[in-house]
């Protein structure tokens, strides 16, 4: 999967990102990454193989008109964007946990989507000096800005070694 920046980035690589280059209100956006009905037919089939997303003449006579991916499918492209644009490969910790999680519009077979990340909060943990909380926003939003999944994150990160 090739993506790119689209717009504003960190003034530092991924590699060489810590807790201090992210900065509550920045927004960032990163794409494109297009899904084929093969992708999503593989993953579903793996991972989520309910008739909606797996059996054409089901999900024809179904609310959306015909296959639409997993959710969880849009939630592992947000994820794998968000780790090679977005996370640290020198400072993440990893993540207690995502909030708001919200499926607005189907994924389908011919979407072009694109990352967007907000911060809503970059904070010096309060028990551990060492590292930061991060909140952000995550969207992955479709050629039409319609959503197939938005998030709230929140990620532990290192600070920068002194």
């Amino acid at each position: 999967m090739q993506t790119r920046a689209l717009g504003a980035d960190f003034g530092v690589g991924i590699g060489e990102r810590w807790f201090e280059d992210y900065h509550a209100g920045a927004v960032y956006e990163y794409g494109y990454v297009t899904v084929s009905a093969d992708d999503m037919l593989e993953f579903a089939r793996r991972f989520d193989p309910q008739p909606i997303h797996v059996d054409p003449e089901f999900a024809a006579g179904g609310p959306y008109g015909g296959l639409i991916g997993s959710g969880w499918h849009s939630g592992a492209l947000a994820m794998r964007l968000l780790a090679d644009h977005y996370l640290s490969r020198v400072a993440s910790l990893g993540s207690p946990g995502v909030d708001e999680l919200r499926w607005q519009v189907p994924l389908r077979a011919g979407d072009t989507l694109r990352l967007r990340t907000t911060i809503v909060e970059a904070r010096p943990s309060r028990s551990k000096p060492d590292r930061g909380v991060l909140v952000t926003d995550v969207e992955l939003i479709n050629q039409d800005d319609g959503r197939p999944i938005s998030f709230r994150a929140v990620n532990f990160l290192l600070r920068r070694p002194t």
